[in-house]
């Protein structure tokens, strides 16, 4: 449906713009192509060298200690997973990239907590509590670091690009525990009405 979606916009844009008579559009069309390529590499440099340090990280046992800290959170944050279960371990690393910026990275993760927890809800096409609350905390994820937020400012020539850092912990935090409150809000309403 997404693809439709675009497609329909850049329909009309192309269209609008050969109504107006705009000249512009194949230079623009040319030109943010070789953009969007440096744009590429200039990111890509600084997101491999995030992606190194946390391999190093990973190899050196930091994020098996992140996540063995996270732990007590992730049992509180998901009741019903089994204690021991491989999900939570999956489940911390996926929150400890996210607060890296690493999204990439954490998109693994993710997917192998997924999978953890359809086995758990019985392979069912049905998403269960815990695959709804992964995803909300997914979305929404504190960050520390906005390694592509930071690589993107200093790409565009931004004087000091680490500035937005503080305001960026606090924002994530925020839309964590605003999403964690919408989440747990619709369940017992859900359950109320449902069960």
């Amino acid at each position: 449906m997404i693809n439709y979606i675009w497609s329909f916009f850049i329909l009309i844009g192309v269209f609008y713009s050969i109504y107006k008579g705009d000249a512009n559009l194949s230079n623009t069309l040319l030109t943010s192509g070789k953009t969007a390529i440096d744009m590429i590499f200039s990111i890509g440099s600084i997101i491999c060298l995030w992606l190194g340090i946390m391999n190093i990280a990973k190899k050196s046992g930091l994020l098996d200690i992140l996540s063995n800290k996270l732990s007590p959170l992730v049992r509180l944050l998901f009741p019903e997973i089994p204690k021991g279960d491989p999900a939570i371990g999956y489940i911390s690393l996926n929150i400890v990239m996210n607060m890296m910026g690493l999204g990439n990275a954490a998109t693994p993760f993710g997917l192998k907590t997924m999978k953890e927890l359809k086995r758990l809800n019985n392979n069912s096409d049905v998403a269960s509590r815990s695959m709804i609350t992964f995803l909300v905390i997914n979305t929404a994820s504190v960050t520390i670091i906005p390694t592509t937020v930071i690589s993107l400012r200093v790409l565009n020539g931004s004087s000091n690009p680490n500035e937005i850092i503080s305001s960026c912990i606090i924002t994530t935090f925020l839309s964590v525990v605003l999403a964690l409150i919408i989440d747990r809000l619709f369940y017992y309403l859900w359950r109320k009405r449902y069960v």
